[in-house]
């Protein structure tokens, strides 16, 4: 993985992790820090060859100084994509296993049943329906859609 890629990934880890800790004060000062769990959307092919869904909390172990962290996924690069407020791409199976943060814009995911996911700013979409008939995908409102593309390295 080269720099910029590093750098890029570390930036979205850190804006990620900012917006697990949030604290609450009142007029003595900070009375109480609620940590708001990380939830995933993941999709994935079923024994139907349909997508399903299921919301997945991330699960965090304490990291000395650095708060709390993850394990650490192995991934093989980073893409930024851009897609005009009507997009719209009929039912596809994911390309490969990839996380799909959207940074701004809105968008959404329908799968077999008309089951619609919203996908808005910070929302973590893991795509794994990499067989079977798929997902469509759509643009929502009237703003582009910027997300992050991260392919995770075979297992």
């Amino acid at each position: 993985m080269g720099p910029m890629v590093r750098r890029v990934v570390c930036v979205v880890l850190v804006g990620c992790t900012l917006a697990v800790w949030n604290a609450r004060a009142d007029h003595d000062g900070i009375v109480a820090q609620r940590r708001t769990p990380i939830v995933v959307t993941r999709i994935y092919t079923g024994p139907d060859g349909q997508t399903h869904a299921e919301q997945i909390d991330v699960k965090l172990t304490p990291g000395g100084s650095s708060g709390e962290l993850s394990e650490m996924a192995k991934v093989t690069g980073l893409q930024f994509r851009r897609q005009a407020p009507n997009y719209f791409q009929d039912w596809h199976p994911a390309p490969r296993r990839q996380y799909v943060i959207t940074l701004s814009g809105r968008g959404e995911i329908e799968l077999a049943g008309g089951k619609k996911i919203p996908l808005g700013p910070g929302h973590i979409l893991l795509a794994e329906d990499v067989t079977g008939k798929g997902h469509i995908s759509r643009g929502v409102g009237t703003e582009d859609r910027i997300s992050l593309f991260i392919p995770l390295a075979e297992q």
